[in-house]
């Protein structure tokens, strides 16, 4: 009997039918209910599917990157700009240190150069019997007065105050630009470019006294240069004309050559006629206090006459340390100079524009127009009638007029 069950249990065909559960109808709906093999997708639109869904998934991870950047840019542009704004701050409060040491070594010059003129004025008095004190005390203060006029025009205040309010201006006008760049697109371009105008402009009007400070007597006059070498800005997409034409061309060149001829060559003549004043006075000054010096001293076993000489050259001193520094001919001469710069600055922006052969390399044309009008204290007009100067036949001695109206 065991022997019979095996060897059906090995046959398929003992099994019997009518034990089998009642379920080939539910087979069948199952099988009907599969979805058939033509629905299902193909493999190269399942690809294509993957591949899409990684470009877009690369997409924003560029993005993110991109935008990343672009914070970054923003932030280093901002710390740019705060380090602007706090150089102009420490400018205009050394300016108003400066400004004040002007103001008190003219006033304590005077007094002393007019202090020891009294002394030996009464020294000078026959009736009085203590002119050897007078005259000794005069020649000190005398002294003293030769040695600080010495030192003042060494280093000019009114001049070290002059640098430091335009260094003030120009370091806040940086910021404001360093700010609306930050407000726009920009790239790390913009980065480098901001750094190199605060590098330069610090450069330009150096805070320390001593050492650093800018030459006060040279030898030649120079426009002052606060601004570095322009570089070649980056192509700009979709631009074909960027609003240049050859009137435009021709009204900047007759501009440039008016700045050359009139403006700049204007303002480096007076700077230098203001700075051989200033030589004079600085090298008068300490030489009349020191004659005077001499003239007291000399007159103290010499009688009472001898007391004139230092009365004469103690009154000298105080005027011509009062023109000096009261009229601050140092100032005078470093707005001059400053003056030249702007105009030079001028002319180097119209002439990187016009050698530029691709205009779509160019500043905007019309935005350039505005912009040169503006600084130049003119109408668009009157800008565009400037250009009959341009022309080569005409002689720079037929020319005016200045170019810049503002000052």
């Amino acid at each position: 009997m065991a022997a019979l069950q095996t060897h059906c249990l090995l046959q398929p065909s003992c099994f019997i039918p009518s034990r089998l559960p009642p379920c080939r109808g539910r087979w069948r709906a199952s099988l009907q209910s599969l979805p058939k093999l033509q629905s299902l997708i193909p493999f190269e639109e399942l690809t294509m599917l993957t591949e899409q869904s990684t470009i877009k998934r690369n997409k924003l991870v560029a993005h993110d990157k991109e935008e990343q950047n672009k914070s970054l840019i923003i932030a280093k542009l901002l710390a740019i700009a705060e380090a602007a704004a706090d150089r102009a701050e420490m400018h205009a409060i050394i300016g108003e240190q400066r400004n004040n040491w002007n103001h008190l070594f003219l006033h304590s010059i005077n007094s002393i150069n007019l202090t020891a003129l009294l002394m030996a004025a009464i020294a000078s008095i026959p009736e009085i019997a203590a002119s050897q004190p007078l005259n000794l005390s005069s020649a000190v203060l005398f002294t003293s007065a030769a040695g600080l006029m010495f030192f003042v025009n060494k280093i000019q205040p009114s001049q070290l105050a002059e640098e430091q309010r335009n260094a003030a201006r120009l370091f806040k006008q940086l910021e404001r630009s360093i700010r609306s760049l930050g407000a726009h697109t920009s790239s790390e371009s913009d980065v480098e470019d901001a750094m190199e105008k605060v590098l330069a402009l610090q450069k330009a009007y150096p805070l320390p006294l001593l050492p650093g400070m800018l030459e006060k007597f040279p030898k030649v006059v120079e426009p002052t240069k606060w601004w570095p070498k322009q570089k070649k800005p980056q192509r700009k997409q979709g631009v074909a004309r960027n609003g240049w034409s050859s009137e435009m061309e021709k009204e900047m060149r007759g501009v440039l050559r008016v700045l050359k001829s009139k403006d700049e060559e204007q303002y480096v003549r007076l700077g230098q006629l203001v700075l051989s004043i200033n030589k004079f006075l600085s090298f008068a000054g300490p030489l009349l206090a020191g004659v005077a010096a001499v003239g007291a001293a000399s007159s103290i076993g010499g009688g009472a006459h001898g007391s004139w000489p230092a009365v004469v050259g103690g009154a000298l001193a105080a005027v011509v340390n009062t023109l000096e520094h009261g009229g601050q001919v140092g100032m005078v001469f470093e707005l001059f100079r400053n003056c030249a710069g702007f105009y030079r600055k001028l002319e180097e922006e119209i002439e990187y524009n016009l050698e530029e052969e691709e205009k779509e390399m160019r500043e905007q044309g019309e935005v350039f127009e505005v912009k040169m009008a503006l600084q130049l204290g003119r109408s668009l007009s009157e800008l565009r009638s400037m250009a009959s100067y341009s022309s080569p036949s005409s002689e720079d001695t037929e020319i005016k007029e200045f170019a810049g109206k503002l000052f």
